[in-house]
């Protein structure tokens, strides 16, 4: 832009243009949030950062105590928490002699978030088994007493009839 002119390729009132350029600023916005949804999948897919994930749900942690109740050891907690630190997962602050680790709530919203639009797939689907499962259980009679009870009285008469 030279003297607050706009360049001369795109013009003041080329609607078309302004209209492509706000098309393509959107899809590349869509793009860049969904590669950064199926990286945000790809460091929680692994299943030793599930865990750490896991343990740092209940409380803050070192990374000492990470190893203990992990058995790994500390330079594979280290690289693991590193990851999740560059992703946003979890954040530290130093406490005298040793590094405490915690959750950051962010990210998990986003995925959240993310995630809520397939939310009514499954309740849909939960409440169709559920349905069912109600369905199945009001037109079955009791059958497992019912059966029982007839083959114990042909047992005793077998048994009778034996001897």
């Amino acid at each position: 832009m030279l003297n607050g002119n706009p360049p001369k390729r795109i013009r003041r009132g080329n609607t078309s243009s302004k209209k492509s350029l706000k098309y393509a600023l959107t899809r590349i916005y869509a793009i860049a949030y969904i590669k950064s949804m199926e990286s945000v999948f790809d460091i929680i897919a692994e299943p030793n950062r599930r865990a750490i994930l896991s343990l740092l749900a209940s409380s803050q942690q070192s990374v000492g105590e990470l190893e203990r109740q992990l058995g790994m050891p500390q330079p594979t907690v280290s690289k693991h928490l590193r990851v999740l630190r560059e992703a946003g997962f979890v954040e530290s602050r130093v406490d005298a002699q040793r590094r405490l680790y915690r959750l950051k709530p962010e990210p998990f919203q986003e995925v959240d978030d993310w995630l809520a639009q397939f939310r009514r797939f499954w309740s849909e689907h939960v409440d169709a088994l559920e349905r069912h499962l109600d369905r199945m259980d009001q037109s079955t009679p009791k059958k497992g007493k019912a059966r029982t009870r007839p083959r114990d009285s042909n047992r005793e008469g077998d048994k009778g009839e034996t001897k």
